[in-house]
Order: structure tokens, then C-alpha cells, then sequence
């Protein structure tokens, strides 16, 4: 019970932490669908001569909607980064965990679970907008669950590697530049940027053995209310995440006995 009023608390501060600034928290909540209005809206329309055209097989609308639940997959699953966490090693604040009763793992998890909760809140009223202006529609309630669900999991995969770049601060002086290259790789890889299926064939061979398809595309056909490739991408994310925390533990270990941090 104890160790449950820890983790609550943590989550709490974090949300008290990111809210307390209210215009930045306000632009929290609106930035992202302006963003795309005004960016992925006008650049797709300027691609398209008309509506009926098509590309690939998607036409404006249906590439639209793809974006649309593009960034709702990116603000749910997407936007925890390690800074704090390497930081904290940096800087020599992790010793403080190695004698507090909340370790280290727990209290950067903690803080992930506030800031995924705020990263909802701000996807469902994107969501909202979106589905008001026609830029999507809902599917099905059970199919919006799975992807939900789905998607889910590729936030705790996100963490999980985020939380891998934050622990090369043992060895690194600066791992942004780690955070930066993992994240425009994801971004091509994984269908952010362009739908998988505009890629080469072969590269789509490859790619399906990869992670990288299941952290956009995947949760985004869900979405769409296409399961198809559902069961490939559980078991890929699952998979993944079951080795992250293989590396994480093993990272954690070393760099306790091999680096210091600043």
C-alpha cells in the first residue's frame, strides 16, 4: 500500500509539474491540431490536383485521415523522451535512488505514466477536433479499443527505448543527439512521414521483420478499422519490449560499476 501511495504521488507531482504553466499547457492541448491544419493540410491538398486523384491508392481524404491518426498515434505513444532520466545520471542526481525507498526505474516510470495520462487527454481532444473538421472518422467502438489498447503498447515500448538512450548518459556527455537519430528514423521507418506501403517492395520485406512498422502504421490501420497485420505487430512490439528491458536491466548494471555519471 505504501509503495502504491509513492507511485500516486509521483504521477501527481508530474501532472502538477506540467500543468502549472496554464497558457503553455493550453497550447499543449490546441498546438497539435493547428499544427497539422495548417502544415499537413496544405502541403497534401498542394500534392493532390483534386479529391479523385490517387496515389498509391489513396486519394487526399484517405491520406489526410492517415495523418490524422498518425498524430494521434504520435501524441499517445510518441512524445516521452529521456532527458530527465539522463539528467539525472549526468548530473550525479541518481544516487539519491540507490538509498530512497522509490528506486530509480519506479520514479521515471511514474513520471512517464503522468505525462502518458496528459498526452490522453490532449489526443482525445485532438481526436475531437479532427473528427469535427472531417479530417477522420471513428471506426467501430470494439476496433477503436484494440487500437487503443495497441497503441498502448507501443508507448510502453517507447519509454523503453527512451529510457535506453537516457542510461548512455553513463557514457555520454550529451545523448541528444542519440534521441534526435532514433527519432528521424522512426519517423521515415515507421510510416509517420509516408505510408510503408509507398515504400519499395523490398524495403517492406525487410521492415516487417523490424519493430519500426509496428510504432505508425500498424496502430494507424487499426485506427482505420483494418486489422490486418494486427497479430504480426502484437507479437513484434511484445517481442521488443521484452528486450528492451533485457538491455535496460543489463545497461543499469554496468553502469553502475563501470561509469559515474558528471
Amino acid at each position: 500500500m505504501n509503495n502504491l501511495k509513492k507511485w500516486l504521488e509521483t504521477v501527481r507531482i508530474g501532472w502538477s509539474m506540467v500543468t502549472a504553466y496554464r497558457l503553455n499547457f493550453i497550447l499543449l492541448i490546441i498546438g497539435p491540431a493547428l499544427v497539422f491544419y495548417f502544415i499537413k493540410v496544405s502541403l497534401w491538398s498542394s500534392i493532390y490536383q483534386n479529391d479523385t486523384e490517387l496515389i498509391n491508392g489513396y486519394n487526399l481524404s484517405q491520406m489526410l485521415e492517415y495523418h490524422a491518426w498518425a498524430l494521434i498515434v504520435v501524441l499517445m505513444a510518441q512524445s516521452s523522451n529521456g532527458v530527465n532520466l539522463g539528467e539525472d545520471i549526468r548530473y550525479g542526481r541518481m544516487s539519491k535512488y540507490l538509498i530512497y525507498p522509490f528506486n530509480f526505474w519506479e520514479f521515471h516510470t511514474a513520471n512517464f505514466i503522468s505525462f502518458q495520462s496528459i498526452q490522453f487527454i490532449i489526443s482525445i481532444f485532438t481526436l475531437f477536433i479532427l473528427s469535427q473538421i472531417d479530417l477522420l472518422s471513428l471506426p467501430s467502438f470494439s476496433h477503436l479499443m484494440i487500437a487503443f489498447a495497441y497503441t498502448s503498447l507501443v508507448g510502453i515500448f517507447w519509454f523503453s527505448v527512451q529510457y535506453t538512450t537516457g542510461l548512455l548518459a553513463f557514457w555520454l556527455e550529451e545523448t541528444w543527439t542519440m534521441r534526435v537519430m532514433f527519432q528521424l528514423l522512426v519517423n521515415f521507418l515507421s510510416g509517420a512521414i509516408i505510408p510503408i506501403s509507398f515504400f519499395p517492395i523490398w524495403s517492406q520485406d525487410i521492415l516487417k521483420y523490424t519493430p519500426f512498422p509496428s510504432l505508425t502504421f500498424t496502430p494507424v490501420n487499426l485506427f482505420m478499422g483494418n486489422l490486418q497485420g494486427l497479430e504480426q505487430g502484437l507479437l513484434t512490439i511484445t517481442i521488443s519490449i521484452l528486450a528492451m528491458f533485457a538491455i535496460n536491466t543489463f545497461i543499469w548494471r554496468r553502469g553502475l560499476f563501470t561509469a559515474a555519471g558528471m
